[in-house]
């Protein structure tokens, strides 16, 4: 047991086998710089080399985990390197214990479990204590999942940290090991173990202050807390104690281009690349990136066609999204210049580019905004607006988080509404009604609006109503009531609009000023119903002379429809009373239904 733990932790100068041990340091250092094609071809030639290091071995497997494939592909490439380790290294612990984390990854949680619980209890001292390195990789396997026992990763790194500090100094200790134990704190009690993991993280540094991912871990915690001077003051100060670790200046770019900081951002890019051994094509596309940043299309376009012409049918999904978007901006551009023909090329290439992406996209690369990009893409190249209100619903649901479903499905409403395309409008309204928490009286507003712009009447009057019932202290519920049910048919005037039109009318009348557009409308309304439809000359009275004291701009007119009315002389009714004739000739004034 102390055989594997010296190789794991011990420096190269108190190790017999010298080369290797500074070997797998220098692979190890790859892995935690985020370097992972210098990593990759670092430990494939030490296993060409040695296929007995288990060690290598272990860490080649994961260097492929750690690389920027997709998912599927990580996991089947370090299954790969594990399945042919396993005989190579006499089924050494470590390397079983990649294999549980292969498994971990794919969803074969028993059987992960099953190998860590044998390689753990394989290599347990006489006193009942875990190896540290098995524990360690067990630790890091619980990590990178998903969802894990994340409590039990603690409890393993919790118990090989202390017997490290026990047996210091025979045993060095290991910044590594604080580091993972920082990460698995913050996985399994998130939101309250930002302490323990301070903690951890400066333990590290104190075992070693250059060891980068210590910082990384610290700068990233600075970020999530919105502490973005710290997060810069991290990173900073790792590459300043370590200039050759590449995650920190990986880092410092996204810090810079967040902020459009383009110069600072492209002098950290540059730093990047050039502190890594192996160059890889994919570095490219930051420098695309950072051109679309710029809102140099051009550049953006060119460097990234020239990634997909080298890389072919390896070119990772992202490339082509750069792609449609960089069309697509560019093709805007071209829309205000005037140049049409230009524009259309660029929104169809756009097309393209998205189509190309679809067809690639895996889960590690796709995200809601793929979806609000292709909608407008297909809003410029003849799609349908079933096809855009689609893209708006599948980029919804991609998001996990609530707030930023309903803010995705905002810009989809404000797409329709924009484009007068109300019935779409309203099918994204009612996906914001089904999962906000607490819709608010705008959110049936406006789809009481989008149903009666789009000739929805009776939808539009049936969200008016339910305005009224959660709403009732508020006129627009009672107004959109009334709107709506003048437009229906008029067969059924007696069943709603006048119903309707009484509802607004009581309510309106409460505050005459504030509300006197909506009681004219429906003092009007009901003054013409019961004069012209319902042949009822005192109720009509009633109601004329209710304008008449709210509107002295139209007294003059008002008071003509009043005396006309009175002059009227009363004819039969069918069944015994009275109905006015009227003298004159037409009818008397009615309100409009609002029209789209």
């Amino acid at each position: 047991m102390m055989r594997l733990i010296l190789a794991f932790l011990l420096p190269a100068t108190l190790m017999s086998s010298f080369v290797s041990a500074q070997t797998i340091q220098e692979g190890k250092e790859h892995v935690f710089a985020m370097r992972t094609a210098s990593a990759i071809a670092h430990f494939e030639k030490m296993v060409k080399t040695n296929p007995a290091d288990a060690e290598a071995v272990y860490w080649l497997g994961q260097s492929y985990l750690e690389s920027d494939e997709s998912s599927a592909q990580r996991l089947e490439q370090a299954r790969s390197v594990y399945a042919s380790g396993l005989p190579a290294t006499g089924n050494a612990a470590l390397v079983k214990v990649g294999m549980g984390h292969v498994e971990l990854l794919s969803g074969q949680v028993e059987t992960a479990r099953q190998y860590f619980d044998a390689c753990l209890v394989a290599t347990k001292d006489k006193k009942g204590n875990n190896n540290p390195a098995i524990a360690y990789a067990v630790g890091r396997a619980i990590h990178d999942a998903e969802k894990a026992d994340f409590v039990m990763g603690v409890t393993l790194l919790e118990a090989a940290t202390k017997f490290m500090e026990e047996a210091k100094p025979r045993i060095p200790q290991s910044p590594e090991m604080w580091v993972l134990l920082g990460n698995l704190y913050r996985k399994a009690y998130p939101g309250e173990s930002g302490n323990q993991a301070f903690t951890c993280y400066s333990k590290a540094l104190e075992i070693d202050s250059t060891f980068g991912a210590a910082y990384l871990r610290r700068s990233r915690m600075a970020e999530k807390a919105q502490d973005y001077e710290l997060q810069k003051a991290l990173l900073d100060r790792a590459v300043a104690k370590n200039p050759t670790f590449s995650a920190a200046y990986y880092d410092l770019y996204y810090y810079y281009l967040y902020r459009l900081k383009l110069t600072e951002a492209e002098e950290q890019l540059n730093k990047y690349i050039n502190s890594k051994p192996v160059k890889e094509l994919q570095d490219e596309f930051l420098y695309a990136q950072l051109c679309w940043k710029k809102t140099d299309y051009d550049c953006a376009i060119s460097k990234t066609e020239k990634l997909t012409e080298q890389q072919g049918v390896k070119t990772k999904p992202k490339a082509f999204r750069l792609l449609a978007d960089a069309y697509y901006q560019r093709g805007l551009l071209m829309l205000k210049r005037g140049d049409n023909g230009a524009a259309a090329g660029d929104f169809s290439q756009a097309k393209r580019n998205s189509d190309e992406f679809m067809s690639r996209k895996t889960t590690d690369d796709y995200i809601p905004f793929d979806h609000k990009l292709r909608a407008d893409i297909l809003s410029k190249t003849g799609g349908n607006k079933q096809e855009i209100l689609d893209n708006y619903l599948t980029g919804a649901s991609l998001d996990t988080v609530v707030s930023g479903k309903l803010e995705f499905l905002k810009q989809g409403q404000a797409y329709f509404k924009e484009n007068k395309i109300r019935d779409m409008e309203a099918a994204i309204i009612e996906q914001i009604l089904l999962i906000k928490p607490k819709p608010t009286i705008n959110d049936y507003f406006d789809l009481t609006l989008a149903y009666y712009f789009s000739n929805g009447y009776d939808r539009s009057r049936g969200t008016a109503k339910k305005m009224i019932e959660k709403f009732p202290e508020q006129i627009y519920g009672y107004e959109w009531s009334f709107n709506s049910a003048i437009a229906v048919d008029t067969v059924r005037k007696d069943s709603i609009a006048v119903p309707d039109a009484l509802q607004l009318n009581e309510f309106s009348a409460g505050d005459t000023v504030k509300f006197r557009k909506q009681y004219v409308s429906s003092t009007r309304y009901l003054a013409a119903y019961y004069i012209n439809d319902a042949k009822d000359k005192e109720k009509a009275l009633v109601y004329f002379r209710k304008w008449l004291a709210v509107d002295p701009a139209n007294a003059a007119t008002i008071q003509g429809y009043i005396d006309q009315i009175e002059r009227m002389a009363p004819t039969p009714k069918s069944g015994g009373g009275t109905t006015p004739t009227r003298t004159g000739s037409g009818t008397f004034p009615r309100p409009e239904a609002r029209k789209p």
